[in-house]
């Protein structure tokens, strides 16, 4: 083991420490069965809340060069997220002789986008052994020893990327969130990494395909204890970055958490002003949405700024050696859950499904409905006051914003209440006509919520910039809209319960849909 040893000097006030252990973690599969903190002062808190980020200086240069092969450089965090002076273990797979980390906060800093929080000395590199597989689920998982510990004192809450550096040039992102334990009076962003989790291919397989590339051959469970594919972080780039930068750039008091964190402890939802599920948040335990419900009720208002949100019911299984690192989801082999028999709500299939059916709608207005799908993005409800300043007229049009999956509201689904449908938007899916919705509601606790209904709507927020290389087509003109409607609604959720100082919801369902 070797000593511990100072950090190089950062942009930012975190001044780490790291040390090289040789202990290895592991990881175990749990079946149907749903840390400590280091104490910190009222103004040690304070400082390290994100505001006080806002126009801190950062720096350009956080975005990846060449990623190289799969093997080149990769790595994942023994906790999908901490709270300030916690530490967490970096577990890390190079064929370089030898490699650096960079911890970069996301936020606005003067449209820089990032600053340097935190940087490691040079770190002797190894290849480690090939992932291995859980046959009764078809888990992959690395199970690597951990190559070093960082300790985050001093780094303030948020979103983070640790890029790992390699002495060949080669690099790749490692996600990690340093979430804040109080929410009151804030906006609270609540990052996916279940979501994340079960996209991610690492090894071979997902929750969707197996090493063949059949869905019949998919894992049924996946586990955090792997690197995530491609970049290192592509679902937090693509469908949650550009909003955490937005939410920072407004000044908004904000809290960052994840849908992990609030199924363990719904304590940062409550006296919270808004919850934002981001971009795509598809896989979500019945704890924690029973936890985002319970906020809506007492006041708290949340914003759905994707599709497909809640439409997996899942469940987080204990490891080894850690509470909550793996992500159990039979989907169509719900039979073979091992809660079938016993607890058929924990059952593992889509919520609207048998034989616990639940279909999300009732949280979020909306229901999943379709994929592929590609349309314009139609207003109805130009004079609602999530539009205010954009100039929309009813009829409006913004190309490619609906896709590439879609909600809608759907007359016969179970409703939170009456529902304001402010964009109606013809498709087509699978040669069937249809469309796509954006819905509003008022809740009897006062909450606003605001659900978007199509996947792009994060993705709208850097349209026509280049950022992420695809931007199916949208423009400068869609992005301004996205902007300024992302802006109305989160300067409106910020201020408390949205019945109390916002226009209500015309109800239009029957107007739209017929009686």
């Amino acid at each position: 083991m070797a000593p511990d040893s100072s950090t190089v000097p950062s942009d930012g006030p975190g001044l780490g420490r790291r040390r090289f252990l040789a202990a290895c973690a592991g990881l175990g599969l749990a079946g149907c069965t749903s840390a400590p903190r280091h104490a910190t002062g009222t103004h040690a808190r304070r400082r390290l809340r994100p505001e006080t980020e806002r126009d801190a200086p950062g720096t350009a240069d956080w975005r990846l060069g060449s990623t190289g092969p799969a093997d080149a450089v990769a790595g994942y965090t023994d906790r999908v997220s901490v709270t300030p002076g916690e530490s967490f273990g970096l577990h890390v797979s190079t064929t370089a002789a030898s490699f650096r980390v960079c911890a970069f906060r996301v936020g606005w800093y003067g449209g820089r986008q990032a600053r340097r929080i935190w940087v490691s000395d040079r770190i002797p590199g190894r290849a480690q052994p090939p992932p291995h597989v859980l046959p009764a689920t078809r888990t992959v998982r690395a199970d690597w020893p951990a190559t070093l510990t960082v300790d985050t004192a001093g780094w303030p809450e948020g979103a983070y990327l640790l890029r790992l550096e390699a002495d060949g040039g080669h690099q790749r992102y490692v996600p990690l969130i340093v979430r804040s334990t109080e929410g009151t009076g804030r906006t609270v962003l609540l990052h996916a990494p279940a979501t994340w989790q079960a996209y991610n291919r690492w090894g071979g397989s997902s929750l969707y395909a197996g090493a063949s590339g059949a869905y019949a051959t998919r894992s049924l469970a996946v586990c955090f204890d792997r690197p995530y594919d491609g970049s290192g972080a592509e679902k937090f780039l693509v469908y949650e970055r550009a909003l955490v930068v937005l939410a920072e750039r407004l000044g908004i008091p904000l809290a960052y958490s994840t849908g992990v964190d609030v199924h363990r402890d719904p304590a940062v939802l409550r006296g919270a002003h808004a919850v934002v599920c981001l971009g795509h948040d598809e896989y979500w335990t019945p704890e924690q949405r029973a936890h985002v419900t319970a906020a809506r009720d007492a006041g708290t208002n949340v914003a759905f700024l994707g599709a497909n949100t809640c439409f997996r019911r899942v469940r987080l299984a204990a490891g080894e050696r850690a509470e909550d690192r793996t992500v159990v989801c039979y989907k169509t082999s719900y039979r073979a859950d091992p809660c079938y028999a016993s607890q058929p709500a924990l059952v593992t299939t889509d919520y609207r499904l048998p034989p616990g059916a639940d279909p999300e709608s009732s949280l979020t207005g909306v229901l999943y409905e379709g994929y592929p799908v590609d349309a314009p993005y139609v207003v109805r409800a130009a004079g609602h006051w999530l539009y205010e300043g954009t100039g929309v007229r009813a009829g409006d049009g913004f190309a490619h914003l609906v896709g590439v999956e879609y909600d809608r509201v759907t007359p016969s689904a179970p409703a939170p209440g009456p529902l304001e449908i402010t964009a109606h938007s013809p498709l087509v899916c699978g040669g069937r006509p249809s469309h796509s919705d954006s819905a509003y509601y008022t809740a009897p606790g006062k909450a606003g919520v605001f659900a978007t209904g199509t996947l792009r709507w994060v993705e709208g927020l850097v349209a026509g910039t280049g950022e992420l290389g695809l931007d199916h087509g949208m423009d400068a003109r869609t992005r301004a809209f996205v902007t300024r409607t992302t802006e109305n609604l989160l300067r409106t959720f910020a201020q408390g319960p949205a019945a109390r100082h916002a226009p209500p919801p015309r109800a239009n369902v029957s107007e739209v849909y017929g009686a």
